[in-house]
């Protein structure tokens, strides 16, 4: 290629062969124009071939270790984030059971204060209730003295045939009745 664009003359052709003679013959003036046409075109290919695809994949292969460390961050982060959840769970059930434990305490405390309560104001109505039942239970006895005290001295007028004044008759009828009372507590 050189001896054509450079201008060289054409070397000769190789003699005839004699026939004793080995066939094979190195010319170095081919050998080394070859080996000129060779490295240049290997240059010529570098520059126009080789160069963008080397610049091309070395990009690709910074994009590509980019991508695994960006990928390796957000697996890390990934790592970080699930723990931090699994912290936050954690903390929420954690206040959650103090939650209810405070108000279960507080219901409990609730409930025994409005069973003290109860028990309190049935007390106070079985005692209000117990007075009331003995003031009427007077009442009715005072009554029913009163009324026998009455009979008694009516039938005492009758048998004895005269009147007794009132303030006798009340003080003969309370002894009588006191007697009567006493008497039955000793029974």
């Amino acid at each position: 290629m050189l001896a054509l664009i450079g201008g060289l003359p054409l070397a000769p052709a190789p003699p005839a062969q004699a026939e004793g003679e080995a066939g094979l013959v190195f010319n170095g003036f081919w050998i080394a124009v070859a080996a000129i046409n060779f490295l240049f075109f290997l240059v010529v290919v570098q520059r126009v071939a080789f160069g963008p695809v080397s610049r091309l994949l070395n990009e690709r292969r910074q994009r590509i270790e980019e991508g695994l460390r960006d990928a390796e961050q957000a697996r890390r982060d990934r790592e970080s984030a699930e723990a931090e959840r699994l912290a936050a769970l954690g903390e929420a059930r954690r206040e959650a059971n103090d939650i209810l434990a405070r108000a279960q305490k507080v219901a409990q405390e609730t409930r025994d204060a409005d069973i003290a309560a109860t028990r309190e104001e049935l007390e106070r109505m079985r005692t209000r209730a117990t007075s009331d039942i003995e003031a009427e239970k007077q009442r009715a006895l005072a009554d029913l003295r009163a009324e026998v005290a009455d009979l008694a001295l009516s039938a005492a007028g009758k048998v004895v045939g005269e009147s007794m004044t009132s303030d006798r008759q009340r003080r003969l009828v309370d002894e009588f009745l006191r007697e009567a009372a006493a008497g039955d507590a000793r029974n």
